[in-house]
């Protein structure tokens, strides 16, 4: 594993106490509700998707960042649901859970991605795509 990917993990599993730790913050205030807005959206997935082993590809970063919204705020959905249910809903009860949840998945391998493991599509040069041979039949 290189240094860049130990980065990316200490960031995605950093972000959330960041995004906590900004609640402190007064009410109303750009750097309050920036850091919760772009974890919530994005912390839990990319700490789910991204920390891959060999890194990833060209099309298989662009999957996994579009896989990471919606993987997060589902997660922060059932997380809501659940507090609103129990009445015990506050920020701090949503987010520390999420917080707690990316931080230890971020140190995890991430989970395989189609793009990662069926040969996503790579620029060979500039404007042009090739695609890569299957095998035998060309079959998937």
């Amino acid at each position: 594993m290189n240094m860049t990917q130990n980065r990316i993990r200490g960031v995605v599993a950093v972000s959330g106490w960041v995004a906590f730790a900004a609640t402190l913050l007064p009410g109303g205030s750009p750097l309050r509700w920036l850091p919760v807005l772009l974890f919530v959206c994005l912390g839990p997935g990319l700490a789910l998707l991204h920390p891959q082993r060999q890194g990833l590809r060209p099309g298989a970063r662009l999957e996994a960042f579009a896989l990471a919204a919606p993987i997060s705020l589902s997660l922060a959905s059932l997380a809501a649901t659940f507090l609103f249910l129990v009445e015990g809903f506050s920020v701090t009860a949503f987010l520390v859970p999420l917080a707690a949840f990316s931080t230890a998945v971020a140190f995890l391998p991430g989970l395989p991605l189609p793009a990662a493991t069926r040969g996503a599509v790579e620029p060979e040069g500039a404007g042009s795509f090739r695609f890569r041979k299957r095998g035998p039949g060309g079959g998937r």
